[in-house]
């Protein structure tokens, strides 16, 4: 099956798989949302079938809850598990510092919360999210429905003292209809181009009235796992300061990936 796939799609294959290595029996898992933690989710749920692997998962969207329990994984929530081990994620975009741009899916807002409940964020990724300055892919913030114009025209506002290139706000469509968020809410995508200083960015965001939270994960994530095309993987990790390097053998029979879309 993995013959078939995209060199994207194999990148992604390879980041996740070698992600849940990381997953040990007994601990309770962030599970993040996207296409590529879709993979990952697939994986680990094969580890809970081949290894009898016994984790608890803790979804950050409703799709990601539907797939997890589809591959045999137990959910709960977040209030259940109350904090975490380990929450494995993907990003739009990642700097040198691992800082990342989220909510290319609309689930940052769940996303940065089981982020920060866990005592690790590894973040799954291929080499073509790695930036040297963010900005480049939209900045998603979610703000509520009531007055979201408002919102939308004092962040507007707040761009034009932003160390910023861009300073464009679009409301997602889902269509013809506003895009809604897991909690109901609207997402506004910054198209900013690049972000001088993304801390001072996101706290400013956050201050506006109706914005929920904004897609800058800043000093969350402590590993990043990237995956290539040919198999390859290299994982850096914050913290230790270390780069390891690996290479996945594709199983050409493997077919856990046959019914997943992105």
């Amino acid at each position: 099956m993995t013959g078939e796939l995209s060199p994207i799609d194999k990148a992604k294959f390879a980041a996740a798989k070698r992600s849940v290595e990381f997953i040990e029996d007994g601990m309770k898992v962030g599970l993040g949302t996207g296409s590529t933690a879709a993979w990952m989710v697939r994986c680990l749920g094969e580890r809970v079938r081949n290894e009898r692997l016994r984790i608890k998962g803790v979804p950050t969207s409703a799709r990601t809850a539907v797939l997890a329990r589809d591959v045999g994984i137990s959910v709960i929530s977040l209030d259940e598990a109350k904090w975490l081990d380990v929450t494995i994620d993907g990003a739009d975009e990642f700097d040198g510092a691992f800082n990342l741009i989220k909510g290319g899916g609309g689930a940052h807002l769940q996303e940065k919360i089981v982020a920060t409940a866990s005592d690790r964020m590894i973040v799954i990724t291929d080499a073509s999210k790695e930036v040297e300055t963010l900005g480049a892919f939209p900045l998603p913030i979610e703000v509520i429905p009531f007055g979201w114009q408002t919102s939308k025209a004092l962040v507007e506002e707040l761009l034009i003292s932003m160390d910023v290139m861009g300073r464009e706000t679009t409301l997602r469509m889902n269509g013809d209809v506003p895009f809604i968020s897991d909690e109901g809410n609207h997402i506004i995508d910054l198209h900013l181009n690049r972000i001088g200083n993304a801390r001072q960015l996101s706290m400013a965001l956050n201050q506006i009235p109706g914005v929920v939270e904004n897609g800058l994960f800043i000093d969350i994530c402590d590993t990043v796992v990237i995956g290539y095309g040919d198999g390859r993987v290299e994982t850096r990790d914050i913290n230790e300061g270390t780069v390891q390097n690996d290479r996945l053998d594709f199983v050409e029979a493997d077919n856990l990936f046959t019914d997943l879309s992105d």
